[in-house]
């Protein structure tokens, strides 16, 4: 089976680019499977075949037009092509970004009213959202894989496919690499943070989209209450700055991009992603692995795997007092002596890599067939 795998470029802290690397490590050891990357570029490619194309462009939209109609130019060379980008005529789509009208939709709630409009004239997202149209009714298409009934039930809702075209396939996990054994390698001492301290770890880019300010917010009644920030954002220091306004910024740590997040989730009791729009981001099932319960949002395809007050507590992305809520009944839930990590650790434990790899050759076999 000649398989090509479509993903533009590599960014280390992005967990679509993650989950491409964990997929084709794992789909590479199929000796029935002759997998190919196809990307413009990509760090660490070993143990597969890379096809590298690298057209010129001159802007955002240059550059999505430019790789797509290279990349489609090969498609006819493979049996299937999985596509992790908005490329009509791919045989395979995995919608790991969601749909991009969706993101919009939501991403809109915390934009100026002259931003929205301005938004709305975008070039850029004109052409995203035409790809993604003629993408999800182009004849080649032959299933989508979802990483959450969230974004399953969109695409159905909003282009129309029928359920045997979507298959819900959630991230896998390491979860021996992420352990409860990282708290092993907590940063604590180095930080400065308490042993006795309850620590909110948040871990993502974007932090406007993916609500650094709502978990700021939340934690400002709690004196007890930690919040660690690992990530990358040109405008970090607007939420440094947001931490002083509220009077947090002694218990707020904002680490920037970490080698090894494992140091991040083992320093904390408890993962906060108040997302305006993620369809199923690998940091919640990392954390989970590791023991922490999530408060997130239900814009969060990880709200799926949530029993409140168990392994976690769902809100609206921008609903701080909700937020504050959780955190309360979090820390009442330690005083009362809750195993939140065995529930946590529970939930992500079905989730394996080589789980994730069957479903996928699953899929692979039936569509060939």
């Amino acid at each position: 089976m000649k398989l090509a795998i479509v993903r533009q470029t590599y960014n280390p802290n992005g967990g679509a680019e993650r989950f491409v690397s964990r997929a084709l490590n794992v789909l590479a050891r199929d000796t029935e499977i002759d997998v190919t990357l196809i990307a413009r570029k990509w760090e660490n490619a070993a143990g597969w075949n890379t096809l590298t194309l690298d057209p010129p462009f001159r802007n955002r939209q240059a550059r999505e037009e430019g790789f797509a109609a290279a990349a489609a130019a090969h498609f006819n060379d493979f049996d299937l092509v999985q596509s992790h980008e908005r490329i009509p005529g791919a045989s395979i789509f995995r919608a790991g970004d969601g749909v991009h009208a969706a993101w919009l939709e939501q991403y809109n709630r915390i934009q100026s009213p002259l931003s929205r409009w301005a938004q709305s004239f975008s070039r850029y997202h004109r052409y995203i959202l035409n790809a993604e149209q003629q993408m999800f009714t182009h004849p080649n298409l032959r299933n989508v894989i979802c990483n959450s009934r969230m974004v399953r039930d969109d695409i159905a809702r909003r282009f129309g496919l029928s359920a045997d075209k979507l298959t819900v396939i959630y991230n896998g996990v390491d979860t021996q690499h992420f352990h409860p054994d990282v708290r092993q390698l907590s940063l604590r001492a180095q930080l400065g943070i308490p042993d006795t301290a309850s620590v909110l770890a948040y871990v993502g880019s974007g932090f406007a989209r993916k609500g650094v300010a709502t978990a700021l917010k939340a934690i400002q009644p709690y004196q007890d209450v930690w919040l660690l920030v690992a990530g990358r954002d040109k405008h970090a220091a607007k939420f440094a700055k947001l931490a002083h306004k509220l009077g947090v910024a002694a218990r707020v740590k904002f680490l920037g991009p970490v080698t090894d997040v494992r140091e991040v989730y083992g320093s904390a009791n408890a993962l906060i992603l108040p997302t305006l729009y993620d369809p199923f981001p690998n940091v919640c099932v990392e954390a989970l692995a590791c023991g922490l319960p999530l408060l997130t949002s239900h814009g969060c395809g990880a709200a799926e795997w949530i029993t409140e007050g168990e392994n976690g507590w769902v809100r609206d992305a921008l609903d701080v007092a909700g937020y504050q809520q959780a955190i309360e009944a979090w820390l009442e839930g330690q005083r009362r002596g809750v195993d939140y990590a065995a529930a946590a650790r529970a939930t992500a434990e079905p989730y394996t890599l080589d789980n994730m790899a069957r479903q996928l050759q699953t899929l692979y076999r039936e569509l060939l067939s």
